[in-house]
């Protein structure tokens, strides 16, 4: 084997050896009775069943491998030639794994199993950027139907039209995080408006930002940095709008952020939906400041997911969609806008595992 096969063997055992001890600690009554840390440790271990699964078909490949060359080393001739025929099959399907391998043992984004909070704010284009939010909005909403997420609606703001201003959206699920990370940008449209009566193409814009979902022993808030208004909510959303003081603004006063929500039944729910977005929006300040140095010090093909970046155009008159940051186009627009957006979003992927392999070699 060598030097590369060796490594990823180590880098394996050691995966398979952390899982087999989290399966043993997570049914210990001391972890069970400590809720904080049985959630902590559950979350290691689901995020390592997968790698361990890959990680004993490797370990079980490699035994095969070592007790094969034992056999063609023996003085059985025949044993010998089966082994040693056996051996170039094995050897085929360690190359194939050793590259899969490599991508498995890339280093992890860590907010990449967390719930995402999807953000859409119609830009330049007037009546138009607010009709295309709302097909972007619509469209993730689609896109997490189809991966069995969850999703929930914390602020609409409708136009008077049928678009929207600004849209925030709670995703759930597996590894949401991980698929729309890359969401992050201004997003452009280029078609004839229904609002236009002269038929004349517009360039119109949205921007979208996609944050990881914060956790409540992540980010502790000061009560007293907060200034909390209740108003009543607008638009649709059911017998109370209009009725009760039931939509929720919090004002973060250290850093100016203002959160608001009026989608919930309730005061109450509503407020627990602002606090969600704020601490998410704190986290991602907190993580950027963090990141600031290195991010600034390294170019990214994939980008760095800021929302003033444009990442992709949707071409309705061609029927294409764009993505700038790989050189992707599809002829396919109708499909991506109904949540067709697997082709990108891995493709998408596949180009940050490639520049991963590009900073490690």
């Amino acid at each position: 084997m060598n030097a590369d096969s060796e490594k990823i063997y180590s880098q394996l055992q050691l995966i398979a050896g952390k899982f087999e001890e989290l399966s043993i600690r997570i049914t210990l009554p001391e972890v069970i009775n400590d809720s904080e840390l049985f959630r902590k440790l559950m979350q290691e271990h689901s995020d390592l069943s997968e790698p361990a699964e890959f990680a004993n078909r490797y370990l079980t490949l490699r035994q095969h491998i070592d007790e094969a060359q034992e056999m063609a080393a023996g003085d059985d001739e025949d044993l010998s030639m089966m082994a040693k025929e056996e051996l170039e099959e094995l050897n085929k399907k360690l190359s194939a794994m050793d590259a899969e391998a490599r991508i498995l043992l890339l280093p992890k984004d860590p907010d990449d199993h967390r719930n995402a909070i999807v953000e859409i704010r119609a830009g330049a284009g007037g009546d138009e950027a607010g009709l295309f939010a709302a097909e972007l909005l619509r469209m993730y909403a689609h896109y997490a139907a189809a991966r069995g997420w969850k999703t929930e609606m914390i602020q609409g703001g409708d136009t008077e039209i049928g678009g929207v201003k600004e849209a925030v959206m709670l995703v759930q699920g597996k590894n949401v995080f991980e698929r729309l990370r890359f969401e992050s940008g201004v997003h452009r449209v280029q078609r004839v408006p229904v609002t236009e009566s002269n038929g004349k193409l517009q360039t119109s814009t949205a921007t979208v930002a996609v944050l990881p979902e914060a956790e409540d022993v992540e980010i502790r808030i000061d009560p007293n940095d907060l200034k909390i208004d209740t108003y009543r909510a607008s638009g649709a959303g059911g017998q109370h709008v209009n009725r009760t003081d039931s939509a929720v603004r919090i004002t973060h006063l250290p850093t100016g952020l203002v959160v608001t929500s009026q989608d919930q039944r309730s005061q109450i729910q509503n407020r627990e939906r602002a606090m969600q977005v704020l601490k998410s929006r704190l986290y991602e300040l907190e993580k950027e400041k963090a990141d600031s140095e290195y991010s600034s010090k390294r170019k990214s093909q994939v980008g760095s997911g800021d929302r003033s970046e444009r990442i992709r155009t949707y071409n309705f008159p061609q029927g294409r969609v764009t993505d700038h940051r790989i050189g992707l186009t599809l002829y396919k627009i109708n499909d991506v806008m109904n949540g067709d957006l697997d082709e990108i979003i891995d493709k998408l992927i596949l180009a940050r595992q490639a520049e991963l392999m590009e900073e490690q070699s």
